[in-house]
């Protein structure tokens, strides 16, 4: 047996237990380095179809094949000992049938060795959401603004802005619910609206986007690290790491062109 043990990780019922009791946190996260540095104070990191926009340069999460994400989730797995980890499932990947978001769900934990899935979609969803947590895979949904569905919403838009909207999306977090997701996420959602579904809901509420009123917060790491050039509203950079960035790569450019580095220091003499 070895003696350094293995530090055990949140589970899903875990976090599910904490509703209404202790803010739940969570930030994205797409390789071991960060996830090691944000383990030690999060509860669960999610490795988001986001990382086709804030590492690939895609122009949105549709291009994200599945293969990508098990190669990032995997990382992240590496990286983190503690948090519980969630994949994302990219745009194509489940939307087909129940069957097939089995398939591509149950590889990715195979492949990744991670505690749940995240997949958009509310009451459209709710049959394979079920389907999934019959069989064995913990299932996050995600209703509100769902970037996978920008095309048919118009852009990344607020959801829930007027009281027309409301019924919709509160109907969404209903069925996903029933249906056995263990937590959901709510984006870009008025805050009144959060706060009902928070209310009404027995799972977790994961707001990004959508006030303090909901059970906990997730953003996305670098756009809270001021990495990204353009945030949303919802976003508050706690850090200033591009800036930060940029300017060790500027000092580092200088000193090679003026012959300072490799300073003697950073040189490995003959040996006598």
């Amino acid at each position: 047996m070895s003696q350094f043990p293995i530090p055990r990780r949140l589970t899903v019922p875990e976090i599910t237990s904490r509703k209404g009791k202790e803010p739940i946190v969570s930030l994205t996260s797409y390789h071991a380095h960060t996830a090691a540095i944000a383990d030690r104070y999060v509860d669960f990191l999610l490795v988001g179809d986001s990382l086709g926009m804030v590492m690939h340069g895609f122009e949105s999460t549709l291009p994200v094949p599945l293969d990508l994400m098990i190669l990032h989730g995997r990382a992240v797995m590496r990286g983190a000992r503690r948090a519980l980890v969630v994949v994302d499932m990219p745009f194509g990947s489940y939307e087909e049938s129940p069957q097939q978001a089995f398939r591509n769900a149950a590889l990715v934990m195979k492949e990744t060795q991670c505690g749940a899935i995240k997949l958009e979609g509310g009451k459209r969803m709710a049959d394979t959401i079920h389907f999934l947590s019959e069989r064995g895979i913990p299932v996050m949904a995600h209703i509100g603004l769902t970037p996978q569905s920008i095309n048919i919403l118009g852009g990344f838009k607020t959801q829930g802005r007027t009281r027309e909207q409301w019924a919709i999306i509160e109907d969404d977090a209903r069925s996903v619910t029933e249906a056995g997701a263990f937590a959901v996420v709510l984006e870009a959602v008025a805050e009144p609206l959060a706060a009902k579904i928070t209310r009404d809901v027995p799972i977790p509420t994961i707001g990004i986007g959508a006030s303090p009123v909901c059970d906990g917060q997730i953003l996305v790491m670098e756009d809270m690290l001021g990495l990204s050039p353009r945030v949303p509203k919802f976003v508050k950079e706690f850090g200033q790491v591009g800036a930060a960035i940029e300017n060790a790569i500027r000092s580092y450019a200088e000193e090679v062109r003026a012959r300072s580095f490799p300073a003697p220091s950073n040189t490995y003499e003959l040996k006598d």
